[in-house]
C-alpha cells in the first residue's frame, strides 16, 4: 500500500549532491518538502528547481527544508544545479538526493514495485517519479501532489498550501478554497457555537455547518 495522509514517512540514507543524509535525521525539528523528477538535464524539471531555489527566503521564514529527488547520480546532479543557477538567477542552496536504484521512489510510492529502469533510460521511463510531499516535523504525511510529464508545478500552491497545513495544524479550523494567509479560517465541525466564540471570539454564521472567524 502506498503513502497515506499522517503516515509517517519511510527513513532512509541516501546520497546526495551535499553528502550522504539520513532522512528523518535531516528532517529533525523541521517542516520539509521533498520534490521529485524523472531526470537531470530536463526542461521542466529545470524551471521547477528554479522555482524552488528563487522562493529559498520563503521556506526560510516557514521553518522548513526543501529536498530534490532525481534518478541520477551526484555529479550529474552537481553539473544540472549549474543550469538551474543560470536559468533561474537563484543559489540552488537544497541538496538533491541520487535515486539511481530507485529505493527512494519505491518506498515514497512513485513508481510500481517491479519498475525497472533500464541503461539509457530517458525521463520517459520514470515519468510517474513527479511528485511533491509535504512532511510535518513529527515526520508525518501531510500532503501529497503528483503531476504528470506535460504540466509544470506551481510552487506558489505549494507554497499556500504549506501555510494552510501549518495555519491549521494541531487546530480545530480548516481553510476554505483559494484560502491564502491572513484570510478567514473555517471552524470545525467538532466545535459547537458556544465553544468556538468560547475558543476564537466572534464566529461568522455563513450556514449551520459553515462558520468562520479571523484567524488568530
Amino acid at each position: 500500500m502506498g503513502l497515506r495522509i499522517n503516515d509517517i514517512v519511510p527513513n532512509f540514507t541516501a546520497a546526495t549532491d551535499q553528502g550522504t543524509i539520513t532522512f528523518h535525521d535531516w528532517i529533525g525539528d523541521s517542516w520539509a518538502i521533498l520534490f521529485s523528477h524523472p531526470k537531470d538535464f530536463t526542461p521542466v524539471c529545470t524551471t521547477e528547481f528554479g522555482a524552488v531555489a528563487q522562493l529559498a527566503a520563503e521556506w526560510e521564514k516557514r521553518n522548513t527544508k526543501v529536498i530534490g529527488l532525481s534518478v541520477d547520480g551526484v555529479e550529474e546532479h552537481k553539473g544540472w544545479k549549474s543550469d538551474i543557477e543560470a536559468f533561474s538567477g537563484a543559489a540552488a542552496g537544497f541538496p538533491i538526493i541520487a535515486d539511481e536504484g530507485l529505493a527512494v521512489s519505491k518506498a515514497f510510492d512513485m513508481l510500481p514495485a517491479e519498475a525497472y529502469m533500464p541503461d539509457g533510460r530517458t525521463a520517459a521511463d520514470s515519468a510517474s517519479v513527479r511528485s511533491v510531499f509535504i512532511i510535518s516535523p513529527e515526520k508525518k504525511v501531510q500532503l501529497i501532489m503528483t503531476y504528470p510529464m506535460s504540466v509544470g508545478r506551481n510552487f506558489a500552491e505549494v507554497l499556500r498550501a504549506l501555510d494552510a497545513l501549518q495555519a491549521t495544524f494541531g487546530q480545530p479550523i480548516a481553510t476554505p478554497a483559494n484560502w491564502t494567509d491572513g484570510q478567514d479560517v473555517i471552524v470545525a465541525l467538532s466545535l459547537d457555537d458556544d465553544a468556538a466564540r468560547a475558543k476564537f471570539g466572534e464566529i461568522d454564521i455563513k450556514l449551520p455547518y459553515l462558520r468562520t472567524t479571523a484567524r488568530k
